[in-house]
């Protein structure tokens, strides 16, 4: 099982009420954040895409984040947790060019992830016509198939479909390397693992709460990959999933952390804005929150295996129950709610003490696949 760490501009109230400049403070920390986990191991570093969600995310622009992050590290994957390519939000043809050009910048250390946006409040700004969000299903499901031609046909031989089209036309510039960049897709539902799979994409499981929801993701989207056709030159058979992550050198010191770092806030601000997530049973409607964490909380979240958190024993542990539930990639989020001393702690420990114990192979699971494929 490979590790990675997801940045998202979280920009909480608490922060900005006291610090005028805290949306410039909090997303250069997360881009150091990304510098240090390159350089303890991590094999993945996930961007996100949102627009509009006040507090939650304020990383729209992650196109340009990936650009500085190419120059700023040297081992680290760096991928588009997402890049939406519905056209009203990003032109297709635009997209692709970019993640040629982010191919190039990185060296062959790109990751393409794709998906349809975080919810009603944010695709609606882009999209107010829509009804159903699952509207947004048919526009992907058009689009995903036509990158790699872009990138692999000399000259693209151009598309007419039904949201989108372009003449025949040179897309530039070509990825970097063999084949393109490993494309993901950010899935919710056991139907779009299967979906995904049959389409040879990896999938990124930012919905997978707990261990145990990874036995209907695994079987679902296994079975499905040992027939897929792939929409690209190759299948990245790959299900990476997210948990949040607090390591400290003790257990105490870990809840510690974790009681004090407002994670409720967060939690809360995950459900007003990703209403396509199924909502559990018992969490508040926004403006009310989710209670704030005690560390009587935080031990019952990692008995239940919604939180990793401890000594880098025992995050150790809780790390191989993702690998043994059959997750490849396991990515943790680090809030900016938790100090950056402390997360860079959490950072530092489990690339000294988790990492080599788990992931043993130098080479990243993408880049075996990639070359497998070859040149086209």
């Amino acid at each position: 099982m490979e590790f990675g760490i997801f940045i998202q501009g979280y920009v909480p109230k608490s922060r900005s009420q006291v610090d005028p400049q805290a949306e410039h403070h909090a997303l250069m920390e997360e881009m150091d954040y990304v510098v240090q986990a390159d350089k303890a191991g991590f094999k993945y570093a996930w961007v996100t895409e949102h627009h509009f969600l006040e507090e939650y995310s304020h990383l729209s622009a992650n196109d340009v984040v990936i650009g500085y992050l190419t120059h700023a590290t040297e081992r680290i994957h760096l991928g588009s947790g997402i890049f939406n390519p519905l056209a009203k939000v990003n032109h297709p043809v635009k997209v692709a060019e970019r993640v040629a050009m982010l191919d190039h910048l990185s060296a062959g250390r790109f990751e393409f992830g794709t998906g349809r946006g975080a919810g009603s409040h944010e695709i609606l700004g882009f999209m107010p016509e829509l009804t159903d969000m699952n509207g947004t299903k048919e526009i992907w499901e058009e689009t995903i198939g036509e990158f790699p031609k872009m990138w692999l046909q000399d000259e693209y031989q151009g598309f007419q479909g039904k949201h989108w089209s372009l003449p025949p036309r040179k897309v530039l510039p070509k990825p970097f390397g063999p084949a393109h960049p490993a494309m993901w897709y950010a899935a919710g539902s056991p139907s779009s693992y299967e979906m995904a799979a049959r389409k040879g994409l990896g999938v990124l499981g930012f919905s997978v709460q707990k261990v145990s929801d990874m036995e209907w993701v695994v079987n679902s989207y296994k079975n499905a990959i040992r027939d897929a056709e792939p929409v690209g030159a190759y299948v990245n058979d790959n299900v990476m999933v997210t948990s949040t992550a607090i390591c400290a050198e003790t257990s105490k010191e870990a809840r510690r952390i974790a009681a004090a770092g407002g994670l409720n806030y967060l939690q809360s601000l995950l459900f007003r804005y990703h209403d396509t997530f199924p909502r559990i049973e018992g969490i508040p409607v926004w403006p009310e929150l989710i209670p704030e964490y005690t560390e009587e909380l935080i031990d019952l979240l990692v008995q239940e295996e919604l939180m990793i958190c401890g000594d880098p024993d025992e995050v150790l542990q809780q790390c191989k129950r993702w690998e043994s539930a059959g997750a490849d990639q396991l990515v943790f989020g680090l809030p900016i709610g938790i100090p950056p001393e402390a997360t860079a702690t959490t950072i530092k420990l489990i690339g000294e003490h988790v990492i080599p114990k788990i992931d043993t192979d130098p080479v990243h699971r993408t880049t075996r696949f990639r070359q497998a494929a070859g040149p086209q």
